[in-house]
This record gives structure tokens, sequence and C-alpha cells, in this order.
């Protein structure tokens, strides 16, 4: 050990030998000196690298935290100066890591700003209505109707350099194929901002789907003929989106009802069959990362391709004894994972969880522990650099949370058995591989719901405490029968022979789903927490990431940002009132601290709104209502600071709301003077979703959409300049569908 040697001459004789290993201590008075030696040690057993995806996701983060889009050069100039300052600084101990941190914090930037430059596609400047030509690319069956992703080749009045390349629409019937060129009249608009300042952004999002607008095809849709030739990746996209619809319809008519819609969406990633009543099910049992597909189908799919494959292997006797068959399986494993990731459509989920399957099975290729904590910072690393976008949504938080939790509890149990041989096992040999089976569920449960906890808080604002129950009694099921059953079927699909496969798969979906609607109905199954603020999710993950990362008891200062991010998140800056993005309707907080309803917003946001606040009420119940005057021309609420509040919906009760209100609410375009506070159309067009906040002087207000900032995902702003008034525009049926994408989006896990 030349390296401890080296340092040995430098660090205090005084501290105790210990810190080196996994009893470093921190109860000596030099608390400086024993930090430097826990360091030392740390970088010994080189966890440093650990450290390095942490420090590309500062990057990227600041990166989104930008106003403006940047230099593309900028961050490489920053690259090549940190790295030549690594270089000159190599032998500097601390300055090294440093150097080396920075040229990640680039790296990370660059990577982000590289990926929003070569996917750049305009968005549809505003709501338009006209005929719409293009290709079907894809197509998602639903309860009602189907969803297309169509490739545009034409929208009424908009010319072909501001057309998005993509739109998502909806239609009634499923009455077109993955290939089709069609032409109809369609209502688009804009992908939408957040439904409140600080909730998820669906038109980011849909910006890094390549997605310009979203909405609806009415009426009917015709075929065309093309404008030209295809793009060449139409052709394998039509072709996998067809092969996917085909064994969505199969599985789907096999297993029978909501079961063999589950099924079908574990094979092929189709969930457009599966009901929210089903999906609320599963949320609230803790296991709808059953149906999205992810790193534990991917594991499970992969492990039994490598156990298929080994075994036959092993039946010959040659083969074990002088081929290496378990590199082999191995190798089987990563080409039928890559094929199950393109054939399920190549979610961003999917495919992060296909990066962590194939570094994992590539680590046994080069006789390497296939689970460690050095994989899954090359795992992130990958992802990362391929899709920095994945950062801000909850699948790559939570996935990575999870492992990382589960990996280091498997360190710190490999120390244990080391220092300390386990005791024997007080059960019989018939119930032990039980016991190991049952206790290994719990433990492992335990630690990915504590991992993903905070990240699940601040995306979706429920915490579901008998997720532990609902894993427990439904993932052997997956685990034995689901997705066995599922690649055996795959296999047995081209000869016909998949029946008895669909038909196991959904008998165990079935039970998977009684489960989960038993769980479902135990009281406080889905418990709703206000919605905390992106410090307090700092913090938690800063918690996280320093217990897992860390291998000496340094990880024991984790206390101190777990205490700061709990202590934020329990005193969540909540607003008083919550105004919708178009005017459309409000809530007022009344003297009983719970949301008064104005007007008519979608029950998509008003719902967001409802759960951002911690109250479980639904957007139907009759009590949003109660403590609201309201007439044909608008409504009067009192806040609970005792303020009066007024919805004007035109223009005579806004002159008159102007006189005696505190603040005036409309979504008509106003442009007189007011002497109350005014929000109007045209401030919300240029702000988007508005929260207010009362204090001693006045409203202090918080838009969902930066003024100052300009960014290739934002929708363009509207005119601020003084316009006459007008009637409020046509609800636009489209919202309520945006809306639904942006839900399952978010809960992608």
């Amino acid at each position: 050990m030349k390296s401890r040697g080296a340092l040995a001459g430098v660090l205090p004789s005084r501290l105790p030998v210990s810190w080196f290993g996994s009893g470093v201590s921190l109860t000596g008075r030099d608390w400086l000196g024993n930090a430097r030696q826990a360091f030392a040690a740390e970088a010994e057993r080189r966890r440093l690298f650990l450290w390095f995806p942490v420090m590309m996701g500062i990057g990227i983060l600041l990166y989104f935290a930008a106003d403006q889009e940047p230099a593309p050069w900028a961050p490489l100039a920053g690259i090549a100066v940190a790295s030549g300052l690594a270089i000159a600084l190599r032998r500097r101990r601390l300055a090294l890591p440093v150097c080396l941190g920075l040229v990640a914090v680039f790296v990370g930037f660059s990577a982000a700003t590289w990926r929003t430059a070569t996917i750049m596609a305009p968005i549809l400047d505003r709501p338009r209505s006209g005929q719409l030509t293009g290709y079907v690319e894809s197509v998602e069956a639903r309860d009602a109707g189907a969803r297309l992703v169509v490739l545009v080749t034409g929208i009424a009045g908009v010319e072909a350099e501001r057309r998005p390349k993509r739109v998502r629409v909806n239609i009634k019937a499923e009455t077109v194929a993955p290939g089709d060129h069609i032409a109809a009249n369609a209502r688009l608009l804009p992908p939408p901002g957040p439904a409140r300042p600080g909730g998820y952004d669906f038109g980011r999002d849909a910006f890094f789907r390549g997605i310009g607008a979203v909405g609806n095809i009415p009426g009917k849709i015709m075929l065309t003929p093309a404008p030209g030739p295809p793009p060449p990746e139409l052709a394998r996209a039509v072709l996998i989106d067809r092969a996917r619809n085909a064994l969505t319809a199969r599985i789907a008519s096999v297993g029978g009802g909501q079961a063999g819609a589950m099924a079908a969406a574990l094979v092929t990633g189709k969930r457009g069959l599966i009901t929210e009543t089903t999906n609320a099910d599963l949320r609230a049992a803790g296991i709808y990362h059953i149906v999205s597909i992810s790193g534990l189908h991917m594991v499970l799919a992969a492990g039994t391709i490598l156990w298929l494959v080994r075994a036959l292997l092993a039946l010959s006797q040659t083969l074990a004894l002088h081929w290496p068959i378990k590199k082999i399986a191995a190798v089987a494993a990563m080409i039928g994972a890559t094929a199950y990731c393109i054939f399920s459509g190549s979610d961003v989920a999917t495919v992060r969880s296909l990066i962590m399957t194939l570094v994992m099975l590539g680590a046994i290729l080069i006789d390497r522990p296939a689970l460690s904590m050095r994989n899954l910072a090359l795992a992130a690393i990958i992802v990362l650099l391929r899709e920095p976008e994945a950062l801000l949504g909850p699948s790559f938080q939570m996935s990575f949370g999870a492992v990382a939790a589960l990996i280091a509890f498997a360190e710190r149990w490999d120390e244990r058995n080391q220092t300390a041989p386990p005791s024997p096992s007080p059960w019989p040999w018939p119930l032990r591989p039980l016991w190991i089976a049952a206790s290994g569920t719990v433990i492992t449960t335990l630690l990915a719901t504590a991992a993903t906890a905070p990240f699940g808080a601040y995306h979706f604002q429920t915490f579901n405490p008998f997720g532990l129950l609902g894993n427990a009694l439904a993932l052997p099921f997956v685990s034995l029968f689901v997705m066995p059953a599922a690649v055996f079927g795959v296999l047995a699909y081209p000869f016909g022979l998949d029946w008895p496969a669909w038909w196991l798969m959904g008998a165990a979906s079935e039970v998977v789903l009684r489960l989960a609607h038993w769980v479902a109905a135990i009281d406080h199954s889905t418990l709703i927490i206000p919605a905390f603020g992106e410090a307090a999710l700092v913090c938690l993950a800063m918690t996280l990431l320093w217990l897992t990362l860390w291998s000496t008891k340094l990880r024991l200062l984790a206390i101190v940002p777990l205490v700061m991010g709990v202590t934020v998140a329990a005193r969540p800056d909540r607003p008083d009132i919550v105004i919708e993005r178009d005017g459309s309707g409000l809530v007022v907080r009344g003297s009983d601290d719970r949301f008064i309803l104005v007007g008519r917003p979608s029950s998509f946001v008003l719902q967001q709104w409802l759960t951002a606040d911690g109250d479980g009420r639904q957007p139907t119940d009759e009590s949003l209502r109660k403590n609201a005057a309201c007439d044909t021309q608008g409504c009067v609420v009192t806040a609970r600071n005792g303020r009066r509040i007024a919805y004007a919906k035109d223009r005579l009760a806004v002159i008159e709301d102007c006189q005696r209100a505190d603040l005036v609410v409309t979504p008509i375009p106003w442009s007189a003077p007011c002497a109350a506070k005014l929000v109007d159309r045209t401030a919300l067009s240029r702000d988007g979703a508005t929260s207010l906040i009362g204090t001693a002087g006045g409203w202090r207000s918080i838009q969902a959409e930066r003024q100052d900032a300009d960014r290739p995902w934002m929708r363009k702003r509207a005119e601020t300049s003084p316009r006459p008034a007008q009637p409020p525009p046509a609800r636009q049926p489209e919202r309520s569908d945006t809306g639904d994408v942006a839900a399952e989006s978010g809960r992608l896990q």
C-alpha cells in the first residue's frame, strides 16, 4: 500500500489508523484531521469517481437554470481550461479532484447544450385550427379512440420553416395505421407550460420528445398521397410500431380485460388500454412502476434470457467445460435486452434501464462484479451524456436513487460479513429459502421506498405508506410468472404457439391487480403531501448521495442536509391564490385555510392545485364552491386575510370590481386603469399560471414562466402592448388531453 505510506507522512500521526477502514470514528477532537484522513481513505478506494456523474448533474442543472441559450463554445472552453488545470496540478491531492470535478460540471453543461442544439425544432406559435397533413409515426389505442404522433408535412397557415416537426393528436376511433399519410382538420395549440408555478413543465418535456404541438382531430381523417418519399427513419419506426400494435392486440385479447391490458403494456410499452381506475389502484398500492418498463422489467427479462441460455449450453459437457458459457449467455442477454428496449418503444425510462443493464452485463464479460457502485456511476454518465434532460424527471431520480441505496446496503452487508461471520439461521432448511426471499423482499422494498420517497413527494405530492405491503405481495408474481412468461411468449409468438404464455401472464396479472385493489382500499393508502420547493429536494437528494457514495463514516455527515431538507419541506410556501394560465378559473385560500374554487378551470389543472396544497378533495367536490358568491357576471370571494377577490367575466363587472375589490382577475384582455391589482388575460398569456401570496403591502406574484427567460422549449410570448378588450376565446378541448399526457409522463418510474 504505497499510497497509504505516502499519505501517512503528511497526515497527523496521532489520528487512529481505523479511519482508513470501515471503522472510522468521528469521536476524536481533531475533526478536520479526521475528515482529511477519511477523505484520503475514500480516494484510495477510488470512490471519488462516483461523484463524477453528480458533478455532471450540477452542470446540467446550471444549463437549465440559464435564462437564455448559452453559447456552445463556452462549456467547451471551460472543459479545456479545467482539464489544463487538472494536468498542471495533478500532483496536488486536493487540487486534482477539484479540477476534475470542474471538468465534470462543464461536461454536463456541454452535453445539455449539444442535446438541445441537435433536437431543435419549431414550436407552434399560437392555437390554430385548420388542415393538418403528415405521416402517422405511431398509434396508441386508448379507451376512447387513439393517440397519434404525426410527422408533419403541412399545417394550414404555417410556413414550412415555422411548423413543428411532430404533433401529437387524439382521434375518436383507431382508423389509421402507422405509415399512413393523412389529411384532416385539426385543432392544435403549443405544448402548455406548468399548471402551477413550480409544477411539471409539459412544454419542456414535449420539446425534448420532438413534439411541437398537441391537440385533437374531431372529424374525418382522409388517406392522401404523400408529397414525396418518406424520411428513411420513418420506415423503421413504422415497422416497429405496427408490430407493437399487433402484439398488443394479441396479448390483450388472450389475457382479457385489464389484466390483458397490463400484460400487453409490460411487453410492448403500450399503456393506453389501462384505465385510470386501474392506474389509481396501482399507485395507491405503490406498484405503479410495474406497468412502466424500467429497471425491474429489463433485469427480469435479461436475467431470464441469461439463465435460459446458460442452462441450455450447460446441457453439453463439452461446451460447459471448454466454452465461457456464462459470458456467452451474458452476450445473449445483452442482445435480448436491446431488442426488448427497441420493441417496447425506446422510451426514456426504458433506454436508461437498458444502459444500466448493459453495463452490468458488460462487467460479466470482463470478469468484474456486475452489481457495483462504479458500474452504476458509469451507467449514470452514459445516460446523462445521451439525454441530459432525463436528470429533471422523476424516472431518472427514483431509479438511480433506489439502485444506489440497494448497492450501498449490499456493500455494508458484505463488510459486516467479512468482519463478523453471519449467525446460523434459526429456520430449518425447508423454510430457509422462503425466509431469505421474504426478508430480502422486505429489506429491498424498504430501502427503495426510503430512497425514492423524496422524489415521489416532490413530483407527485403523494406517499403510499402501504407500498411495502403492495410490493411484497405483487412482486413475486411479477418475478416468477409475469416476466418469464413474457420472454417465452415473445419467443413463441413467431410460431403461433404463444397463447399459453399470454394466458399465464394474464392470470398472474389479474392476481396482481386484485392485490393492488385490495391494498388501495385500505384507509389512508395514499397520503397527500403539500408541494415543497427545489431547495428541499436538493438537500434530500444530497442526503441520499452522501449516504450511498461514501464508504467511511463520512456518510454520517448526511444528517446535515437531511435536517435542512426536512425543515424546509415541512414549511412549504403555500400560495393564497392560484390562477389558471388562460384565466378560466382560480382558487382562493379561505378562512378555513382551504381553497375556494372560482370559475371553471380544467379538472386536470384543478386536481394539480389541490394535490399540491395537500388537499385530498376531488375536482367534483361541491365544498370547493361553498364560500364563493357568484352570478352570471362573475364571483366575489373573501380570502383568509380579509381581502376581497373578484373574478369578472365581462367588461362591466371589471369596471365595478376595480372600484371595490382588492384583486381583480379576468379572462378578458384589459388596458383601462384599475384601482385594484388586476390580473388579466394579457398578463396570464405572458406569464402562464400565476400564484399570489398576500403581504403587508399588497401581493407577491410568482409566475410559472419567467418573463426574462428565452429558451427553445418556451412558447412564444404574447404581445404586451395595450390591446382593445375582446371576448375571451373559446376553451380549447385539447387542454384536458395535454394534462393526461403530462400526468402519465410524470408518473414514469
